[in-house]
This record gives C-alpha cells, sequence and structure tokens, in this order.
C-alpha cells in the first residue's frame, strides 16, 4: 500500500528531543519493512511559531514569515532524515516532482512546506493526489476532526466517519485565521475531496498509533472516505 504520512511538528519535535524524532523514525521503517510504500510530509510546530513571531515583529510581510516557516519544516525534515539513515532521501524534497523520483527509486521522499500561503496539511493532500497514494495519514495533536476546537471547548464532539465533502463543509465553518486547532486546513480538505483519497486524521502524539492506521487499519480518530 501506498501512504503518505503528515506528522505535525508540534507532534514530531515539540521539544527537538532526539529518541522522540528517533521513534517516528522507526514507525516509518517498520512500515517500510513490511512492504508499504511511504512518503513523509512534516509541519513546523512550536519552533516555526516562535520564528514567525518574531520575524513578524520585526516587519517581515506575509510571503517572507511563510518563507520563514517553509525553511522550519525543512529543518524538522531533516531530523526524521537523519533518524532515518540510509531508507530516506538524503535532502527534504523541495517539490513533488523530486518526492515522487525518490519513492520511484526506493526511497522515503520527506518534504516540508512548497510553496508560500500553503500549508503542509495541504502538501500532504497534494503529494498524496500526486503519486496516486492509497491512503493519507494525518498524525495531528488531537484525537480527531471534532465540530469545534476541543481545545477550546471540552464538549465538542469528534466525528469518527465523515465523507470528503462533509470535511470540507466543517473546516469551512470553523475560524480559519492564525492559531486556530482544526486538524487540517480548507484547502487541505478540497484536495481530499478533489482526489478521494481516503484519509485518517488521529491523535499522532503516540507514533505506534501510525503504524497501527497503518497495517492493522485499526485507530482511534477520524475515517474520511471518498464520496461513493
Amino acid at each position: 500500500m501506498k501512504v503518505v504520512v503528515s506528522i505535525g511538528g508540534s507532534v514530531l519535535a515539540p521539544n527537538l528531543e532526539p529518541d522522540r524524532v528517533a521513534e517516528y523514525a522507526a514507525t516509518l521503517q517498520t512500515l517500510d519493512e513490511a512492504g508499504h510504500t511511504l512518503g513523509a510530509v512534516v509541519g513546523g510546530g512550536p519552533t516555526a511559531r516562535d520564528y514567525i513571531e518574531s520575524a513578524r515583529e520585526l516587519g517581515a510581510n506575509e510571503i517572507e514569515l511563510d518563507q520563514l516557516g517553509i525553511a522550519v519544516t525543512r529543518l524538522n525534515g531533516r531530523l526524521l532524515i537523519a533518524a532515518l539513515d540510509d531508507r530516506a532521501a538524503p535532502t527534504p524534497a523541495e517539490s513533488y516532482e523530486s518526492g515522487r523520483e525518490a519513492i520511484r527509486r526506493g526511497d522515503i521522499p520527506v518534504l516540508g512546506g512548497i510553496v508560500a500561503a500553503q500549508t503542509t496539511d495541504a502538501v500532504a493532500a497534494a503529494f498524496a493526489e500526486y503519486v496516486d497514494a492509497d491512503l493519507l495519514v494525518y498524525a495531528t495533536s488531537v484525537a480527531g476532526v471534532y465540530d469545534d476546537d476541543p481545545k477550546e471547548d471540552p464538549e465538542a464532539t469528534r466525528f469518527d466517519h465523515l465523507t470528503a465533502s462533509e470535511l470540507v463543509d466543517i473546516i469551512a465553518g470553523m475560524e480559519m485565521a492564525a492559531g486556530s486547532n482544526a486538524p487540517v486546513d480548507l484547502l487541505a480538505a478540497k484536495v481530499i475531496e478533489r482526489a478521494g483519497i481516503p484519509t485518517v486524521v488521529l491523535d499522532g502524539t503516540d507514533p505506534e498509533r501510525i503504524r497501527a492506521a497503518v497495517a492493522d487499519r485499526e485507530f482511534d480518530g477520524t475515517e474520511i472516505v471518498p464520496e461513493a
């Protein structure tokens, strides 16, 4: 099975702890050894937010802030590449084409941001569409898709199953300003809908949950299914 795994920066490297990064690399290696074809997309997390906040106060414009965030995602990607050793392509893929070329060589490509104004949520969905993935997994800091931000509303309800169009409607109805805790952004949801990619959104703070979702199709989260 061809799988794209999107690992949030706040999940992979909240404190740049090497043992934590190594655990995620070990999970990917386990899936790789089981015969799955993999691609990984890494977010910027708190490190990116710290840089962006400082640069904004220094007068950087929004495109410059996006470029700074992309740079941080690629630094996080290099951490994962280091932990994957010779199974990963040696540098973060800076385009969808180079990511696909890495898969064709038999390597695991690691991507961060690609272009300004596009989050790594959207990168993961677009890359999954580009390589015709069988499954897209979002390993986030929340346990799926909710009808509101569960960190702000303890009464928020989680959806166990959604169609892609339902996902678009839910995300569109949520506040998408900076700092929003929606598990995926609207562009990513629309790409998932367009491409018909089976998708899972789960709490990825334990990398074993990623392995179980791919290898066993067992997970505690939200399953997004293509339209009939």
